[in-house]
């Protein structure tokens, strides 16, 4: 086993992108599985990791971290030559704002949690899923294009190499499409992923490659 572990969920977007970050900066690492869907986050053995229960946690450099972007910024700042994060104070803010706005106003709304409470709440759990995930979703994306409308949006989400925004916008797409999310509207934000999808590093961090074996 390696000095770095990742506990994880396969399909939870703030794993994914940590997953995405550590192959960026070619960090080695063992993944560990903790299954959300069986309750898994709650037992004492993951809150001793995180006494939230949420996934990811990171054991590295001797210390465990929580929260994704949290960790995101922790290696950017400890690790050497990372566009994660911009070296001029304006573009390292509009990184952060790019990310915080699906981190913080887009992700939390469609939390298993929250979506649990939702579906419970409805005669037909499924159609009351679909029309949240729809509609959270797809008001936070088009939200998002229009961030992109800035000068300083290149091939990326900021200028010319992925930072931690792209880190952020790539599993919320991958949940878009999940949900069949119209992204019409969208055009930058879904150019944007794709492009990121042929990098090796978000490539190999995708759900389908880091799903549990049947």
């Amino acid at each position: 086993m390696t000095d770095t572990v990742l506990f994880d969920y396969w399909r939870s977007s703030a794993s994914y992108r940590v997953r995405i970050a550590l192959n960026m900066l070619s960090i080695p690492h063992d993944a560990v599985p903790v299954d959300l869907l069986s309750g898994e986050h709650k037992q004492p053995e993951h809150l001793a990791r995180n006494p939230q229960g949420l996934v990811p946690a990171l054991w590295i450099d001797g210390h465990m971290l929580t929260q994704s972007l949290a960790i995101i910024e922790y290696l950017a700042e400890t690790r050497p030559d990372t566009s994660l994060l911009p070296a001029d104070p304006l573009g390292r803010h509009r990184v952060r704002a790019l990310s915080y706005a699906i981190a913080m106003d887009i992700h939390p709304t469609c939390n298993l949690g929250v979506v649990f409470h939702v579906m419970q709440q409805s005669s037909d759990p499924d159609a009351a899923r679909s029309a949240w995930m729809h509609k959270f979703i797809g008001e936070g994306l088009i939200a998002f294009e229009r961030l992109l409308g800035h000068p300083a949006t290149g091939d990326f989400c900021h200028g010319e190499e992925p930072s931690m925004a792209d880190l952020c916008l790539v599993p919320q797409i991958y949940n878009a499409r999940r949900w069949n999310v119209d992204l019409t509207a969208c055009v930058r934000a879904v150019a944007i992923a794709d492009r990121c999808g042929l990098i090796p590093a978000f490539a190999a961090a995708h759900p389908d490659r880091n799903a549990p074996n049947p």
